[in-house]
């Protein structure tokens, strides 16, 4: 038998009612939105249409305000690139993140920095979350954006968005947040208006790769000041410009409605799959990393005395898939920047692994895993 995959907040299996919708829009209804002169074009462009509304209701904002992008690194590329013209015209050359952010926002950010920006990032305890406080008292009236992801891909540790949203309640900074991990899944966070814009990422939540969004709210009558990265075309209200990819679109569509829809049948199911794995390894006496009430319930970063990660993975990849760490930066053998940042050394950092399920996740014999580990030890 294959191993069972757990390594969810890496990518997600495809939903089959989203694989069922994906290909038909691939073989059959697969027009041009952009086509005005026969059926298949309006067929499709119906059908981007209620997928932008999907998106919209799950976070409780309009049509209007969704962009298609290729995935949740091109949305946080748009999301603080695109506003570098406006902070540079406003004078306001301020920018708030953290430490323990995904590198498609550190990077960026470091692209800021490199044209005269300054960057402010943010620590955080062994919890694994920023404090609200901090996020204040980082604010300076030049500060133009504030970048705090929604949930940690690699501890799965809920930062408190709510809180800090109502920490800049009284200042103008824009308000981004990298919900990768967590759109469709900590669903009510995302519904503040204080958040400005949500990048979405559709392979997180169970639909294909390559497609992602960023919802960015107006306020009131006003767009937030994004300029395009990309030229050529008049898509997407010419700040995403080129041929939507309407198969992709309506997946993510669907699964956001799913996401939704199911959500508490799919907390149900991981917070179950959870308790298992807990209980199992509970006479091994692991280290689990950040604060467990903030854990997300499908994620658990955790360390076995004496074991490297590297050599548990090894042992392990006959009986389950789990990782150790981000994989868009799996080809860096560094420690984790972000168990760095919660105060690990790099013997601590080097030992976790992460290991994520989702509802569609097959049952594990967690007893065999944790024997096989207890072997090891």
């Amino acid at each position: 038998m294959p191993a069972v995959y757990l390594d969810c907040n890496a990518t997600t299996p495809m939903e089959p009612q989203v694989r069922d919708t994906f290909w038909r829009y691939l073989d059959e209804e697969f027009g041009n939105e952009g086509s005005r002169t026969h059926e298949y074009g309006a067929r499709a462009k119906q059908a981007v249409q209620r997928a932008r509304d999907q998106l919209a209701a799950a976070v409780g904002a309009k049509r209007e305000e969704v962009t298609f992008t290729s995935g949740a690194t091109e949305s946080n590329n748009l999301a603080i690139l695109g506003l570098r013209e406006a902070a540079k015209q406003a004078g306001r050359m301020h920018c708030i993140t953290s430490a323990i952010e995904h590198k498609a926002v550190l990077e960026p950010l470091e692209q800021m920095e490199s044209d005269g920006f300054t960057v402010t990032r943010l620590p955080v305890g062994p919890g694994g979350f920023v404090e609200p406080r901090v996020v204040e008292e980082a604010l300076r009236p030049d500060t133009f954006l504030v970048s705090l992801m929604q949930v940690n891909n690699e501890t799965g540790v809920v930062q408190p968005l709510t809180e800090i949203a109502a920490a800049l309640a009284k200042h103008d900074a824009y308000f981004h947040t990298d919900a990768a991990q967590g759109f469709g899944k900590d669903i009510d966070a995302l519904l503040n208006p204080r958040i400005d814009m949500i990048s979405v990422s559709g392979h997180k939540i169970f639909a294909p790769k390559g497609i992602g969004a960023l919802i960015a709210r107006r306020r009131g009558y006003d767009r937030i000041p994004l300029k395009p990265l990309v030229f050529g075309g008049g898509q997407e209200r010419g700040l995403r410009p080129g041929t939507l990819p309407v198969a992709l679109i309506v997946a993510l569509g669907e699964a956001s409605e799913l996401a939704v829809r199911d959500r508490e049948a799919r907390r149900l199911k991981c917070l179950s799959m959870r308790a298992e794995a807990i209980s199992a390894f509970a006479p091994l006496h692991p280290r689990y990393s950040g604060d467990s009430e903030r854990v997300i319930p499908h994620v658990l970063n955790v360390a076995f005395e004496g074991l490297d990660s590297e050599a548990l993975i090894v042992a392990l990849k006959d009986m389950i898939a789990i990782s150790n760490g981000s994989a868009c930066t799996s080809s860096s053998y560094t420690p984790s920047h972000v168990l760095k940042a919660m105060g690990m050394t790099d013997d601590q950092a080097n030992s976790c692994v992460r290991i994520s399920w989702c509802h569609l996740t097959p049952n594990v014999d967690w007893g065999a895993v944790a024997e096989r580990i207890r072997r090891l030890m």
